[in-house]
């Protein structure tokens, strides 16, 4: 009796020392279960296209062993392979985040370069398309008046084809540009033509590309010239029904307020200053707040011209 219950104390002692071993390598395995289960997660974030595979192993795995029943089983043996298992996770987290943080890095970089680029690239044009004051005036143009600019009283030119003018032979060997774009190069060809005064052939060229090109940006810009070319002539009855074409036929064309501007001053030249005062009101009311501040002046003289009411 007395060596049964010395051997029940024993093993009563043998299962309080294992509690403390026990309740740690349940621990480890949740850690190990959460850090899995982390890696996976990440692995599929970073590894869209993976389909679930594991691209990083882990380098330590747990090992099977047989069960072997009894007591006396040392319990440092599970505890160091979870805990090795977990360094091992924690090591390849380490590694994976900070290969997230380096290509986070690199896009941004290459955001920030491409937003540098598109920022100078979007001011480039905006020279092109609006230009900006103080362009070199096109050969043969007046001072004051470069080019196509409409009504805006020494606004800005069209700067494409201003630049293209300006590299333009002189009068007399107008070439014909070649930049892979169909409309654009008809029209600047065009605006060469009438640039270099050789108004016959920029009006026919005008006419060409309004008909190939109908209700484009190029062919308001056409329309409006083809005006202004029959205008620089002496011929201002063309001219006025060239300008009111534009008008009708595309009132939101870029070009629409200013060929209402200069049908104005076919107007005046045809002796008809009523009628160019009507016109001036027209212009105001549709496109008052479209305007700029410069055209608004050049109607303001427009009118004391015609002697408007």
């Amino acid at each position: 009796m007395r060596n049964f219950l010395a051997a029940a104390a024993v093993t009563a002692g043998l299962l309080c020392s294992t509690a403390p071993a026990l309740a740690q390598s349940n621990n480890l395995a949740l850690r190990v279960d959460r850090l899995e289960s982390e890696m996976t997660a990440v692995q599929r974030k970073v590894f869209p296209n993976g389909a679930g595979r594991n691209f990083i192993q882990p380098q330590i795995t747990p090992q099977a062993s047989p069960e072997t029943p009894g007591y006396g089983t040392p319990a440092s043996s599970p505890l160091s392979d979870l805990s090795s298992r977990v360094g091992a996770l924690e090591q390849q987290m380490t590694t994976l985040t900070n290969s997230v943080e380096e290509t986070q890095h690199r896009l941004q970089v290459l955001q920030d370069q491409f937003n540098n680029y598109k920022e100078i690239t979007d001011q480039r044009l905006a020279k092109l398309e609006g230009g900006l004051p103080g362009a070199a005036p096109a050969p043969g143009a007046p001072a004051g008046d470069q080019g196509d600019q409409g009504g805006q009283g020494g606004a800005a030119i069209d700067g494409a084809a201003a630049a293209a003018v300006n590299t333009a032979p002189p009068a007399g060997a107008v070439q014909k540009p070649d930049t892979g774009d169909a409309e654009e190069d008809a029209y600047i060809y065009g605006y060469r033509l009438w640039a270099a005064k050789q108004y016959p052939e920029a009006e026919k060229q005008l006419k060409a590309v309004v008909a190939q090109y109908p209700g484009t940006r190029r062919a308001s810009y056409a329309q409006n010239l083809l005006g202004r070319s029959y205008l620089d002539e002496g011929k201002p009855s063309l001219a006025s029904m060239a300008f009111y074409d534009n008008y009708k036929k595309m009132p939101d064309g870029e070009r629409a307020p200013d060929s209402l501007y200069y049908l104005a001053q076919a107007l005046i030249q045809l002796k008809k200053p009523a009628d160019a005062c009507k016109v001036y009101d027209e212009l105001s009311d549709v496109y008052g707040a479209k305007i700029s501040a410069s055209m608004k002046a050049d109607i303001a003289q427009g009118r004391r011209t015609a002697q408007c009411k």
